[in-house]
């Protein structure tokens, strides 16, 4: 079986493996075909994979001639080509037209966002591994962009308050952008609809925001779920009181599947200080302000707001490593000990991450939407 790696899109810095993990598919008898310099911007060199017995082949010899494709992001397919398997991160409940070509074309699509949050999984759960460097890389920027001091500072010239900063969302991102934000010695207040996050939130020396009537997230995954109006005014004026006070503000809240929420409002970022600064990480699907803009930076009176849907890519060494411990534990679910396919459909990881299979549809969460008129029906015209 042949394994190819792409090069992603110029926009992306990563890379599905580096040269480290090529070396286990190796030596379980998997080839490994790497497109010229997919790895540069990773900082792995086309040397660096041969030396660990993979072989450098053209974007066309891959798509021709390997049997499983493994690319972050679904960019720049040939439309003829068929019956190929797909895994990466491919956001299937927003990318309707993606999935209408899989099933168009008879791909076998893995979608690694879809993984379910069990146990069991961890060990794959890709959202949660770029998640954890998105929040690092949030705190480290904001520092970066922010006029003033991060921690109290006492000098011969007088003193200077320490940033404080609102964090909201204490999903994975969230959590290490507070402790990021700690480490840097700001003061950090923390918003979540799910009151189980209290508890780790103040584990990390930040205060937690609460506010009451809050609808039950136990079983979102890590996600926020929609509320109720009545809890969305309470949030609203809570947030703008905590607003006021920050100098900071990292959200990063978004519900699976939908949009993501509007938490601060123009008239939030009008009453905060001058030199403000707002990080987005929720860009990608939407945002979090009234005024986001997936990569892009946006001055808003005196606050600057800054879309941050890929932040991972900023730190594209250590993201493709975790990445790639993320997909090479995925294979084991696919791959047997003779080094050939074999997808076993009963396995509840395989069968949730399993997009389209044999020119239909076939994951449960996609048809689930499908048959409440969320997102469109897909018909294959081949098969």
């Amino acid at each position: 079986m042949i394994i190819g790696i792409l090069k992603e899109p110029s926009f992306e810095s990563r890379v599905s493996l580096l040269a480290g993990e090529v070396t286990a598919l190796i030596k379980n008898g998997v080839n490994v075909w790497i497109e010229l310099e997919a790895g540069v911007k990773a900082f792995c060199t086309d040397r660096e994979y041969t030396e660990r017995g993979a072989i450098i082949k053209s974007r066309t010899e891959i798509f021709d001639g390997a049997d499983v494709l493994l690319s972050i992001h679904y960019s720049e397919v040939p439309l003829h080509l068929k019956n190929k398997v797909f895994i990466g991160i491919y956001h299937p409940i927003y990318n309707h037209a993606h999935v209408e070509e899989w099933v168009g074309h008879g791909h076998t699509v893995f979608s690694l966002d879809m993984l379910p949050r069990t146990t069991r999984a961890q060990t794959m759960d890709v959202l949660s591994s770029q998640s954890n460097i998105a929040g690092y890389k949030a705190a480290i920027l904001a520092a970066s962009m922010y006029p003033r001091y991060f921690p109290m500072m006492m000098t011969a010239a007088g003193s200077c308050s320490p940033a404080k900063i609102l964090i909201l969302g204490a999903g994975v991102a969230g959590l290490q952008a507070v402790a990021t934000s700690r480490r840097l010695g700001a003061v950090v207040e923390v918003f979540d609809t799910r009151a189980a996050a209290k508890e780790e939130v103040m584990s990390l020396g930040a205060k937690f925001v609460e506010v009451e009537g809050t609808a039950d997230a136990s079983k979102a995954g890590g996600y926020a779920v929609d509320q109720t109006i009545e809890f969305q005014q309470k949030q609203k004026l809570r947030i703008a009181e905590s607003i006021k006070k920050a100098d900071i503000v990292i959200s990063t809240a978004q519900i699976f599947g939908k949009k993501a929420p509007v938490l601060v409002t123009k008239d939030m970022m009008e009453a905060m200080r001058a030199g403000s600064i707002i990080i987005d990480l929720a860009a990608g699907t939407g945002g979090n302000t009234e005024i986001t803009k997936d990569n892009e930076t946006i001055i808003f009176g005196n606050v600057t707001v800054i879309g941050a849907g890929n932040l991972a890519s900023s730190l594209p060494s250590d993201a493709s490593k975790l990445y790639g411990k993320n997909v090479l534990n995925f294979l084991k679910l696919l791959i047997n000990k003779t080094g050939t396919l074999e997808i076993n459909f009963t396995d509840d990881i395989v069968s949730n991450t399993c997009i389209t299979q044999g020119g239909k549809v076939i994951s449960p969460l996609i048809i689930k939407n499908q048959n409440h008129g969320n997102i469109p029906e897909f018909h294959s015209e081949q098969h």
